[in-house]
């Protein structure tokens, strides 16, 4: 009897032993870089010239650049806007660049350059980025609607829909015609969706993956001298380090590949999600492609717009620490970025961002 029991016992006890041994070593490899902002923290103003091109993002308030303090910053390459598909094309085939050539010459007054921002998805239900012709059953409705806690959250342009690829490589084309060598840069958006409701509309991941390089694959023929790039920030289906498909690190391997850049929005140095994706991918890789990342509203105080606790009237006039040299330290240093987009919101732009260059 005393034998059976040490041929059980003794096993037990060695792999309990050594199972805490080894957990009292264990790195959860969620957390590799969640402390890696704190190299940073020291960075003051005015933030020291270097190769990093700047630029004011303003998302569709494309007037607001009128007469902005950034016009006569030196700091400043230019004004990232954004264009929605529908207001390009207003009708099938008929294409409207009025507004973008108004920027361009007016930006050109003083010295800056445009950096398009092409939309096919929003963040508001009221706003379908899609051309009217496109909501029709030949294109399986052109758009579906995000949906988040069963309520709709914004609109996406079905990127995996052939017919849709098709009409959206059209749009690239024209633009490139009008615009390739002289504008800075033109960008896709943000890869991340939130797929749950479009069972019906003929999504799957893998579509989605090849949908998306489809379009990087027309955007860098369209675009052979001004940057092309892509914010490839989170993929439907995987959730890194613990969901690994490839996806998004595919992404990023293509843009290398094919010569466009690869950008992501929302610069959250202590958010995991962020960190273990789009900020991974830049700071652990080496690329001869151009790198961008984006500051955009709430960052500036170390949250994002899709926070349940971001309010952005009452945040606004909270005390706060300017961040914006620990920012601008981290994107140089640890992502070794090639663009910075700061978003103008106020007054965190003018308090915080063109205080701290010189």
């Amino acid at each position: 009897m005393n034998q059976f029991i040490h041929r059980i016992f003794v096993p037990v006890i060695l792999f309990f032993t050594s199972y805490i041994i080894y957990s009292q070593h264990w790195e959860n490899p969620s957390n590799k870089y969640l402390s890696s902002y704190k190299k940073y923290v020291n960075a003051t103003c005015p933030v020291k010239k270097n190769n990093i091109k700047h630029f004011v993002y303003f998302a569709r308030d494309r007037k607001e650049i009128k007469e902005h303090p950034f016009l006569s910053h030196n700091a400043f390459q230019g004004a990232q806007i954004m264009y929605s598909w529908k207001e390009l094309e207003p009708t099938k085939g008929e294409y409207d660049f009025s507004v973008i050539e108004k920027d361009i010459r007016y930006l050109q007054q003083f010295d800056k350059k445009l950096f398009i921002q092409l939309q096919d998805a929003t963040f508001g239900v009221k706003h379908n980025p899609v051309p009217q012709y496109l909501r029709t059953k030949e294109y399986n409705n052109g758009a579906v609607q995000h949906i988040e806690s069963k309520k709709p959250i914004g609109w996406i342009a079905k990127r995996w829909n052939k017919r849709v690829q098709q009409r959206f490589a059209l749009l690239l084309k024209e633009l490139g015609t009008h615009f390739d060598g002289r504008i800075e840069g033109i960008n896709l958006q943000e890869t991340s969706i939130n797929v749950k409701g479009m069972n019906n509309s003929g999504f799957s991941e893998g579509k989605y993956v090849e949908g998306l390089k489809a379009n990087m694959f027309v955007l860098k023929k369209s675009f052979p001298t001004s940057v092309t790039m892509i914010y490839a920030n989170f993929m439907p289906g995987e959730w890194l380090p613990w969901e690994d498909k490839g996806y998004l690190k595919g992404i990023y391997t293509y843009g290398e590949t094919i010569g466009v850049g690869m950008g992501a929005p929302d610069l959250m140095v202590t958010r995991k999600g962020q960190l273990n994706h789009a900020l991974a991918q830049m700071h652990e890789n080496t690329f001869s492609v151009p790198i961008g990342i984006a500051v955009q509203d709430g960052n500036y105080i170390g949250k994002t717009g899709e926070d349940t606790d971001y309010n952005e009237s009452k945040d606004r006039g909270m005390l706060r620490e300017n961040i914006v040299p620990m920012l601008a330290a981290f994107g140089k240093d640890f992502l070794k970025v090639d663009y910075m987009f700061w978003t103008n919101q106020e007054p965190y732009f003018e308090e915080d961002v063109l205080s701290c260059f010189e």
